[in-house]
């Protein structure tokens, strides 16, 4: 019994995870083989994709750059090259490798001239993250790429996994990089963001190769034994040789982000530690590669217990490994100029600030405006309407009244319209006009008063 329960359980967790069913390894030949095509509407919509990514990288739009993703037709070759090895048709790989050549010498040459002559040349944020893979790129790739190839072999293709596949690998953004980094000359920018086109292109070509096989792809001509195991410890040397680097990458940045964490707790704790109530940090700074942090400080000299501290809260912090530099601004150790530069530093700092905070006031005296300006049009229009119902009405005034509710203990401001009436009208025309001017104002609690006008 027990055995028979084991079987059920491992032949439905068979069926759960199997890809083979569905599998239509034709029509995915058919469909791959038609991505490689380079020419005519897929060059025009590789430009502009290209633009796209362009544009999208240099002002920072996280919307425009997932667009040029989308329409980007850089997926079918790379998805052609693990197909081809994956199926043996070495002229299907030469098709696919000359392809994606002419695409990435394209892309560069528009992503290159696109970044010369934009006024814009400052690296933001969405560039500066394409220009250092690590092994999370890697990682990215190689599951977009069997998500990819597996949506890609139904017999009902999945198109919303493919879109997917597109953003998450994001073939577009480190070509266009590149570009960046040709165009201002910048060859480390260059370099980086080629070096996460090649990571991406290569792991999802071999996704797409390791599927195909899993599947049992027809192959086009008989490769012998021998030839097979070439292959497959060319791939596996290969995949070696591109990871590598990826993962020194990926292992620095983990460490100067765990790096810059414990410094900002250093700091902070300093800052808000009592034992420095007559000095201030102006400026600090870590260098990750010499493993040295450098503090200078503004106010009083440093007495020993305030030093040791210092020293002794690295290892608190997790940065025993780390040098400690400490300068002061008017102390007798540090000359006159750098007293000069560090209180400059200083005065700068609270000039941005202030800077900051009149932006911020003009900004809000420009609403102001705008409400003021809005509110008197909006009165000019019902005084208009107020006319026109009732000619009887001379004048009224608009303010606010604070009254107390005794039974609560509570002071409500209400808002208040007073109606000066050359003639009174009679209630029930009162009441009518009350209810109008409650909808009109939009505001059910309003109180409305009505007098006679002094002659």
């Amino acid at each position: 019994m027990k055995k028979t329960k084991f079987a059920n359980i491992s032949e439905y967790l068979k069926s759960l995870i199997n890809i083979s069913n569905d599998c239509d390894a034709e029509s995915t030949i058919q469909n791959i083989s038609q991505n490689i095509e380079f020419k005519g509407v897929n060059v025009w919509i590789l430009v502009f994709a290209i633009f796209l990514a362009s544009i999208g990288l240099n002002v920072n739009s996280t919307a425009v750059i997932i667009g040029a993703m989308l329409v980007s037709p850089l997926m079918g070759p790379i998805m052609g090259c693990g197909l081809a090895i994956g199926i043996s048709d070495l002229k299907m790989l030469k098709k696919s490798l000359k392809n994606l050549l002419v695409m990435t010498i394209i892309s560069l040459l528009v992503s290159t001239l696109y970044f010369t002559l934009t006024p814009l040349s400052d690296a933001q944020s969405e560039l500066l993250a394409r220009t250092r893979p690590t092994i999370f790129d890697v990682m990215i790739a190689s599951f977009g790429g069997f998500a990819g190839i597996v949506a890609s072999s139904r017999k009902k293709e999945m198109t919303t996994v493919v879109s997917g596949v597109a953003i998450a690998t994001a073939l577009m953004p480190p070509l266009c990089t590149a570009g960046f980094g040709l165009g201002t000359g910048q060859i480390n920018y260059f370099f980086g963001a080629f070096y996460l086109f090649f990571i991406n292109s290569f792991f999802i070509a071999l996704a797409t190769f390791l599927i195909v096989k899993y599947l049992h792809f027809p192959e086009l001509v008989y490769v012998d034994e021998k030839r097979r195991k070439n292959v497959r410890r060319t791939i596996a040397i290969f995949s070696i040789i591109v990871i590598t680097p990826s993962i020194f990458m990926a292992i620095n940045v983990v460490q100067e982000a765990a790096v810059n964490s414990y410094s900002r707790k250093y700091i902070s704790d300093i800052e808000q530690n009592e034992l420095f109530p007559e000095v201030q940090i102006i400026k600090h700074s870590v260098d990750v590669k010499a493993k040295k942090i450098e503090l200078a400080f503004v106010g009083k000299d440093l007495t020993d217990e305030q030093t040791q501290y210092l020293h002794k809260h690295l290892i608190d912090c997790g940065l025993d490994a780390f040098t400690l530099s400490i300068k002061q601004a008017g102390s007798q150790t540090m000359d006159l100029n750098k007293q000069s530069q560090f209180i400059q530093d200083l005065l700068d700092k609270k000039d941005g600030e202030l800077m900051k905070s009149d932006s911020i006031i003009n900004e809000l005296k420009l609403q102001i405006s705008d409400l003021q300006v809005n509110s008197k049009t909006n009165m000019s229009k019902f005084a208009k309407e107020l006319t026109a119902l009732r000619p009887s009405i001379k004048k009224f005034t608009f303010g606010k009244n604070d009254q107390y509710n005794m039974s609560n203990d509570s002071v409500v401001n209400t808002p208040i319209i007073t109606m000066y009436w050359e003639t009174l009208p009679d209630h029930a025309n009162q009441e009518l006009l009350e209810s109008w001017i409650r909808v009109r104002l939009e505001n059910p609690a309003i109180i409305i008063e009505n007098k006679l006008i002094n002659h």
